[in-house]
């Protein structure tokens, strides 16, 4: 079998096509309509049914049908995936599962008398099958994450994802450290993974081209080690030490953006948590978003603690919250009090998402300390 192009160019897809074809490769003649499609536009009811008999030739289109992943094609491999499970844990999913671990490749063990394991199962099967190596796009949404988070990440460490751009992973919730409910109707409390960490798994050196990553959830990995990460948003504390901003070694990023809200307790993030930011680990941080994060503290704390972060320097951009200084919030009167800190921002741009109210000082003189306050 002829080796996949390294390059992007036709003349050797089409080559590679050809030998498919002559071993009675689907993928070869999806190969053929895709060129087609993409110089002329037309047939893309032939390459659609083209990558269906590609599907079934790879025994992917059960997990097409189960509808808890969607994925595109290109070239005759998959390009972008995103998982999110449909609710259904009855028997024709365990059938499926049951088949697809029989008859396809996988890495992470699975017991199949437990149903919360086999969203571990269909995410394993995907992508631990040939056709998910040049994966570029990657989005897992979980629900059973208890078993499935570290089912993922030995799938994602089996093989070297030399493509893989950007990475999702985690688990969507309302209010932080609330449980969840699992696919079967069950309790996964997250509090229980704290320090324990829900992936064990080291999948940073199996994604080398990884250059965006997206986390949700708590305690989801000991560390985030990877020099090529340029833009991190990360949606409560993924560190299993309950770390928001000291992800681990990520010297490359660019851009951060930071979503916390308050927990089931009622409380909101420890402004001290901003003492994480350091330019000794963010040294190329340029994008700094904390529009969407909510403090256990003041405006003017939260100004206070970023003017004297040693990453403020650096920064080209910065969005918070809101910018409102009451008399309560400062010594003296509050527009001073804004005065004395301005000059740490003056190079960025400053964005607000919420209001801007500085007691006793209207817009003009907001604008004056503040001259690029988008």
């Amino acid at each position: 079998m002829a080796a996949v192009p390294e390059t992007d160019d036709w003349e050797a897809w089409l080559a590679y096509a050809d030998v498919l074809t002559a071993a009675g490769d689907a993928r070869g003649q999806a190969i053929r309509l895709e060129h087609d499609y993409e110089v002329s536009g037309e047939d893309p009811v032939r390459l659609a049914a083209a990558y269906e008999e590609v599907e079934r030739e790879a025994g992917l289109d059960g997990l097409r049908k189960d509808g808890s992943w969607q994925f595109t094609w290109i070239r005759g491999f998959l390009d972008e995936a995103r998982f999110h499970l449909v609710k259904d844990t009855g028997s024709p999913r365990g059938h499926l599962v049951e088949r697809l671990l029989k008859e396809q490749p996988h890495t992470a063990p699975v017991d199949l008398a437990d149903p919360e394991q086999w969203e571990g199962a269909l995410i394993d099967v995907l992508l631990s099958h040939p056709a998910a190596h040049r994966l570029r796009a990657l989005e897992l949404h979980l629900t059973d994450y208890h078993h499935s988070a570290e089912h993922s990440a030995i799938s994602l460490a089996g093989r070297q994802r030399t493509r893989l751009e950007h990475l999702y992973f985690g688990y969507d919730f309302q209010y932080l450290y609330e449980p969840s409910q699992t696919s079967t109707g069950g309790r996964i409390n997250p509090l229980e993974f704290h320090d324990r960490g829900l992936v064990q798994t080291d999948v940073w050196g199996s994604l080398p081209a990884l250059r965006t990553l997206e986390a949700e959830g708590a305690f989801l990995f000991h560390c985030v080690n990877h020099d090529g990460l340029e833009h991190v948003r990360v949606r409560g504390p993924v560190i299993s030490d309950g770390s928001l901003l000291d992800l681990g070694l990520t010297p490359g990023v660019v851009s951060l953006e930071l979503t916390i809200g308050s927990d089931i307790f009622g409380c909101c993030c420890p402004v001290e948590q901003l003492d994480e930011l350091q330019a000794s680990r963010y040294p190329h941080l340029r994008h700094l978003d904390l529009s969407k994060a909510e403090w256990d503290a003041t405006s003017f704390d939260v100004l206070s603690a970023l003017a004297a972060s040693s990453v403020l320097p650096q920064l080209s951009s910065l969005s918070i919250r809101d910018l409102t200084i009451a008399e309560g919030d400062c010594e003296g009167e509050p527009l001073a009090a804004l005065a004395g800190l301005a000059p740490g921002f003056a190079h960025l741009d400053l964005q607000v998402n919420g209001d801007v109210d500085v007691q006793g000082a209207d817009d003009e003189d907001v604008d004056r300390l503040l001259p690029r306050l988008v």
